[in-house]
């Protein structure tokens, strides 16, 4: 009964048998920061760390930071990153040699990339940070980021010490000689006929010239038509990017803008053999290549061209009982071909078909022509590699520092 009663006593006294362990570690003398690159003043371009999962370059890129002061000597350091919609959880564990040091760490989240590859849209995310010391926890921080497109490509930013720093390598991540519509284009480009195959640099000059011809004709015939959308709802005053259409979105939507079709053309001319280079100019942006394996001899290309005449309606227009083009879709490319084409066609003495060549070739030499003066007059800014509005973007010299963004359509 005593014993009884004296358990009674414990309780209404509000004791317990419940022992808590005290804790070792003041969050205030650990000091855990977390951070993001404050340059990206928290924005994450999808782009970048797609890109960054392939880079090779000199300069070391890092997006997140986290900072200790060790409590004590010898003191072991774990900071898991939570589990969101872009990331896996990350598992850091650090050796803090000596009390009071402080370290700075640069983890490596495992992000989700088949999410990455996804977004569309700009949107939210939250980035926690967990901080243990000898499996203590001490501290907690989040990092809130907002999240853009991954059709948004940073092309420039002012850093913190007033600096630009160029991020022209990441266009080489759209160009993507390896997607699977490649080998379709290719055989399509060869069953109309224009050349018997694709042999890059093995056959001269002119062979090359007819090859891009080819994959011109191509693309003209399918209807790949120009259309201005670039700007994006990025709110930085220190960044630059621009919105560009991966080559799967091009080939189905049949809509390009400058920089689109020549990533497009690029990636095409990559699969190929050829060596491409795409020159970005404020507002715009043209395609070159070389004509030659040694890189002595550049060809320029409008690809913006290829919307000036639409094939895809002119072949619609054929009434079926005479097996010619209206008049009316003769007269929107009328323009492209000399009268006696014109005549021969109408007097049935040539096919659509070879309309159609007479035009895309008409096209083409206008589209090898168009920037050959604008080139000319900006080459020197071309060549300085400290201009960010006049970029020269060698495209097989930047596949040795990045590799293309490859993703599930």
């Amino acid at each position: 009964m005593p014993l009884l009663f004296a358990g009674l006593a414990l309780m209404l006294t509000g004791q317990t048998c419940v022992h808590r362990t005290a804790k070792q570690f003041d969050p205030v003398q650990v000091n855990f920061q977390a951070t993001y690159n404050p340059d990206y003043e928290n924005i994450l371009y999808p782009s970048l760390v797609l890109g960054l999962a392939s880079y090779h370059g000199d300069v070391k890129h890092h997006l997140f930071s986290y900072s200790v002061t060790s409590p004590k000597d010898h003191a072991v350091l774990r900071v898991v990153v939570d589990s969101s919609v872009l990331n896996y959880v990350t598992i850091e564990q650090e050796i803090l040699d000596k009390k009071g040091v402080t370290y700075t760490f640069y983890p490596m989240l495992k992000w989700k990339y088949e999410n990455l590859y996804g977004l569309r849209q700009q949107g939210m995310v939250d980035i926690t940070f967990t901080c243990f010391i000898n499996d203590e926890e001490v501290d907690v921080k989040n990092i809130r980021l907002n999240y853009r497109s991954v059709n948004e490509c940073l092309l420039s930013l002012l850093d913190s010490e007033g600096k630009y720093v160029d991020y022209r390598w990441l266009f080489a991540t759209y160009v993507n000689e390896d997607h699977p519509y490649i080998n379709d284009i290719m055989s399509g480009a060869l069953e109309q006929g224009t050349i018997s195959s694709f042999t890059g640099y093995q056959k001269g000059e002119e062979s090359v010239t007819k090859q891009v011809y080819a994959l011109w004709h191509y693309v003209q015939k399918r209807g790949i038509n120009y259309s201005s959308i670039s700007c994006t709802s990025n709110p930085s005053k220190k960044s630059n990017s621009q919105h560009i259409r991966f080559f799967d979105e091009v080939y189905k939507s049949k809509q390009a803008n400058c920089i689109d079709a020549c990533v497009f053309f690029a990636s095409i001319m990559r699969k190929i053999g050829l060596k491409p280079v795409i020159f970005v100019e404020p507002c715009h942006a043209y395609l070159g290549y070389y004509k030659d394996k040694n890189r002595k001899k550049l060809a320029l290309l409008e690809t913006t061209i290829t919307g000036w005449a639409d094939l895809p309606s002119l072949e619609r227009s054929v009434a079926p009982r005479t097996g010619r083009a209206s008049d009316a879709a003769l007269a929107k490319v009328r323009k492209y071909v000399s009268d006696d084409e014109m005549e021969r066609y109408k007097a049935g003495k040539m096919t659509l078909d070879e309309l159609e060549h007479c035009i895309t070739k008409t096209l083409f030499l206008k589209a090898s022509e168009y920037n050959i003066e604008q080139y000319k007059n900006n080459q020197r800014f071309f060549a300085d590699s400290n201009s960010f509005t006049y970029q020269q973007l060698d495209i097989e010299s930047l596949r040795k520092v990045v590799q293309p963004i490859h993703r599930d359509e």
